[in-house]
């Protein structure tokens, strides 16, 4: 009989092998399908307009005008639940919306509503001014940091801090619905095909059951995408109003104001640090903004998380923008950048080289020959010995490079997943799963677990998911959907084979407990001469095709996911101090992957994580009017993201063998993207021998940071 732990190296065929994304030639050819290339017969457009002020109470508000326009079939006005107006709290909270036969018409109509305001007040824009905090405080102690600083040799002092950015998806936010037979079908850009429906059950005056949720293909989502949102349930009523179809997508302005910011962090933090490099205290200060949302504190110190004497305070500050939602690893690339950037300069402070400092302090860690394994293989990539050289010590001339590093935690534990697993009289095989694709390769990864625990081709297999009809599994978050679908996967597989091997047994004369899925075949184990191709064994069925379910929490307990990465990131850059221009010229990411199922998807996370983390390390940044709290760059002219001419050459290693891969499969979509920031601001300090306190590393604020005693 099939055991569901996984299958050792020797007998794993596809799992960790470098196998291309199964729906590759839909997207590449354009007949993959998203939300936004949903079209349903006789379909109306909705349009959303928006509030102009950052903080204003809406007194009435007119449509008749709109209404009377030929084409417009729709209106829909915000009110709260006791039937109010609601109050503005930032520029592009939504006010009401329109539903037309065109775009055009939708458009020109939201310019005949007359929206009348009172009570228009000045917006707090400052995220970065501790003087405005208002939120409670978070702090925490361990040791005394006091008599820590008192044993110091040195203690270095610094501020540090990154920007609030948008998730900016490719494909905005939004959905297609459409109202038949009393239910309710949608075609959302959603994370949580599963839990969708029940954000749309009030709005659509059904129970979650009557709506149907379809996603098949989505462009990014990052943490955005859970609910149905202020849109989803909008385009919801129209549709049900108009007794039309109706799409709702997002305008890419929309989508930077509305759709979700990471939020801000700043601070000031003090290290103190022995001559040897041992670090005897931390003590920090931190503010930050989730915009109209709460503030959480980084988790600080970050890895380091055994400093025996630290002391921490976090306070947040409200200002008039939309709410902060989760962004790729929420948290860690600001607890990365602030703990990494302090102990850089800590390094520097006693004139040691920060590879040997991190080494020096990696018993702090939680996995210490993880880290160190990692650095050293990281430092070989990017050749640290031939070229790192004390801050600011460049040759001469305007282009000074220089070289930093980063190392970052994250969890990525399997989330909840059920998996119903079907093997046919005709041999085919399907496994069918309420998961989505974000992009990350599910369905490939999926189809790599069956077929392997079935001893199949990987094409041999169908894989059925982005339906809320099918068995539900949880929301694409926290990289925990990898962990959560392989496992649910491998065990309703494990169960369907155990149940084929029961029927093919006495056919065979083999009892079912020595038989196995091989090659293609089923047979005694280790004896191909004595067995049946697969075909024939599923013949055997007659009319009557298996079905098991699995589930992530494995039908005879077995973990097959776990909890807990390591990665690190050096970066090598040249910085042009009379530009002030950063200029990335290698970036190695080092990660350990738990098990991988798909070693080309896995690297490409490490691939598109290092461009996403390049891009917020220099280029990032949202931009508000501090008079009127508009975002002023809400698009992609001004709101600047990496193309492939700014991001170098990115070196990926995965970390393998027995120590990494017989944990079991760990999610690696968050901790791609979190040491960057962190890696390339210290790269920079190391070139241009001071550091930038501030995240993006534009050429005003590098050109700002030398004039206050950088290179010459």
């Amino acid at each position: 009989m099939a055991k569901l732990a996984w299958p050792g190296p020797d007998r794993r065929k596809n799992i960790g092998a470098r196998i291309s994304r199964l729906d590759g030639p839909e997207k590449t050819t354009g007949t993959a399908k998203y939300s936004y290339d949903m079209n349903r017969e006789g379909m109306l457009y909705a349009k959303l307009y928006q509030s102009p002020h950052a903080i204003a109470k809406v007194t009435a508000v007119d449509t008749s005008e709109a209404e009377a326009m030929p084409g417009v079939k729709g209106v829909y006005i915000e009110k709260d639940r006791r039937g109010e107006f609601p109050n503005i709290t930032y520029a592009g909270d939504i006010i009401c919306a329109i539903a037309a036969t065109s775009e055009e018409i939708a458009d020109e109509a939201l310019t005949k509503v007359k929206v009348s305001y009172s009570d228009i007040g000045s917006p707090q824009m400052n995220d970065n001014d501790p003087s405005l905090i208002s939120g409670r405080d978070q702090s925490k102690e361990q040791g005394d940091p006091d008599a820590g600083f008192g044993e110091a040799d040195a203690v270095s002092e610094g501020t540090y801090g990154l920007a609030c950015i948008t998730h900016a998806c490719l494909e905005s936010h939004g959905q297609m619905a459409e109202f038949k037979d009393g239910e309710l079908y949608v075609w959302p850009s959603t994370q949580n095909v599963s839990g969708y429906a029940g954000g749309l059950a009030r709005a659509a005056e059904l129970s979650a059951d009557k709506i149907h949720v379809e996603c098949q293909y989505m462009g990014g989502g990052f943490g955005s995408k859970f609910g149905a949102d202020k849109w989803g349930s909008i385009s919801t009523i129209l549709s049900k109003q108009t007794a039309k179809p109706v799409k709702l997508m997002l305008e890419r302005d929309q989508e930077h104001k509305v759709a979700g910011h990471r939020p801000s962090a700043f601070g000031t933090v003090k290290i103190g640090v022995k001559k040897d490099g041992t670090i005897t205290a931390w003590d920090s200060d931190i503010w930050g903004s989730g915009g109209m949302g709460n503030f959480r504190m980084p988790p600080l110190p970050y890895v380091f998380t055994g400093l025996p004497n630290y002391r921490t305070l976090g306070r947040g500050i409200k200002v008039n923008r939309g709410a902060a939602r989760a962004w790729r690893g929420p948290n860690h690339p600001q607890a990365a950048l602030i703990t990494m950037c302090a102990l850089d300069d800590a390094a520097h402070a006693i004139g040691m080289d920060s590879l040997s400092f991190f080494k020096k302090n990696l018993h702090l860690t939680d996995r210490p020959e993880v880290y160190a394994e990692e650095l050293d293989k990281a430092a070989e990539m990017i050749d640290w010995k031939g070229k790192w050289h004390p801050r600011g010590e460049n040759t001469g001339g305007s282009m000074r490079s220089g070289l930093g590093l980063s190392i970052h935690t994250w969890g990525g534990g399997g989330g909840q997943s059920d998996c119903a697993v079907t093997i046919n009289p005709d041999g085919s095989v399907v496994g069918r799963t309420g998961t989505q694709d974000l992009g990350t390769g599910t369905r490939t990864v999926q189809a790599i677990v069956l077929s392997d625990t079935l001893g199949l081709p990987v094409d041999k297999v169908r894989i059925e998911i982005g339906k809320n009809s099918l068995p539900a599994s949880g929301a694409s978050g926290g990289s925990t959907t990898v962990g959560g679908v392989s496992s649910s996967t491998r065990d309703a597989a494990t169960q369907a084979l155990n149940a084929l091997l029961e029927k093919v047994a006495p056919d065979l004369g083999v009892e079912a407990d020595k038989l196995e899925a091989w090659d293609g075949r089923i047979q005694e184990i280790g004896n191909p001469s004595k067995g049946m191709s697969w075909e024939q064994a599923c013949s055997l069925l007659g009319g009557m095709a298996i079905t098991k379910q699995g589930s992530k929490d494995t039908s005879d307990g077995t973990i097959l996911t776990v909890s807990g990465v390591g990665g690190v990131g050096i970066a090598d850059v040249t910085v042009d101090i009379e530009t002030g221009m950063v200029t990335i010229n290698e970036y190695a990411a080092v990660q350990d992957c738990g098990l991988i199922i798909d070693e080309k998807t896995c690297e490409s996370q490490l691939y598109g994580g290092t461009i996403m983390g390049i891009t917020y390390a220099l280029y990032e940044e949202t931009v508000y009017d501090p008079a009127t709290g508009a975002m002023l760059n809400p698009d992609f002219e001004f709101y600047k993201i990496a193309g492939l001419a700014d991001v170098g050459k990115i070196k990926v290693h995965l970390m393998r063998g027995p120590k990494y891969e017989d944990r079991g499969v760990v999610g690696i979509g968050e901790p791609a993207v979190i040491s960057q920031g962190a890696a390339i601001a210290n790269a920079v300090a190391n070139a241009i021998g001071v550091r930038v306190p501030e995240l993006p590393l534009t050429p005003d604020r590098v050109l700002d940071a030398i004039s206050k005693g950088g290179v010459a």
